[in-house]
């Protein structure tokens, strides 16, 4: 999330109660945002946060490492400053961690709500595979409505699946092909077949189609809860 970084929380030692209002005030603009079910970015940043926040207060040497140094000397040969770790024990210290705590306890609420929102959401967008079941699962379509305009967004997608030493996970891109009005009520068999007209060399490409009939904003909520719910569906029918 933007802004959340080290000088949030350091303040706090010039500041406390003024450290405090400004997180409140970041905080306060996400559940305004969240009032009109507008959930992403935040859900995802608060999450993230959350996350970076728990891995620091697990480690005192973490929190002092954030803190800025000190100017202790210029090597002028080198092209250098030389800086020094204040010492941040005792007060300081725990006035740092009390705000993380704080903060820690109010990122928690906040993504309750946002994952209730969230859950809403993916219990009211229902989800059906589109004509003959396809054994590639790399790329495909994703045919998701915006009830708010009328619309319905027709997207590829594509699978990339990314290793490191320590896992293994998934992620789906999208790329929005056209849209069409929902007036015209053409259905997800009709735009599958003009879909393999435009493109013959995805001769059987996987397809799922969304129906919505709440008008959540498509952007910051339909959209994340529809991918979501796609690559776990994928992943589950990954070998």
């Amino acid at each position: 999330m933007p802004g959340w970084n080290s000088d949030l929380f350091i303040a706090a030692i010039d500041d406390y109660e003024k450290a405090q209002y400004k997180i409140l005030a970041k905080l306060g603009e996400v559940r305004q945002d969240f009032s009109h079910n507008r959930l992403y970015p935040h859900l995802g940043e608060l999450i993230a946060t959350r996350a970076l926040l728990r891995i620091v207060l697990d480690s005192e040497a973490d929190i002092h490492e954030k803190f800025p140094g000190v100017v202790k000397d210029v090597d002028l040969e080198a092209g250098e400053v030389i800086y020094e770790k204040p010492q941040l024990e005792g007060t300081y210290m725990r006035v740092v961690r009390e705000l993380m705590e704080w903060t820690f306890s109010k990122i928690t609420e906040l993504i309750y709500e946002g994952s209730t929102i969230f859950e809403f959401v993916e219990d009211n967008l229902k989800m059906e595979e589109v004509g003959m079941v396809s054994l590639y699962l790399d790329e495909g379509y994703l045919f998701i409505p915006d009830v708010e305009r009328g619309s319905l967004n027709i997207l590829e997608y594509t699978l990339s699946i990314y290793t490191s030493s320590e896992e293994r996970y998934r992620s789906l891109r999208t790329k929005c092909v056209k849209s069409v009005s929902e007036s015209k009520n053409i259905s997800p068999e009709d735009i599958k077949i003009s879909l393999l007209e435009e493109r013959p060399d995805l001769p059987n490409p996987l397809v799922f189609s969304f129906e919505m009939e709440l008008d959540f904003p498509y952007e910051p909520t339909v959209l994340p809860v529809a991918k979501r719910k796609v690559l776990r569906h994928l992943s589950s029918n990954a070998a």
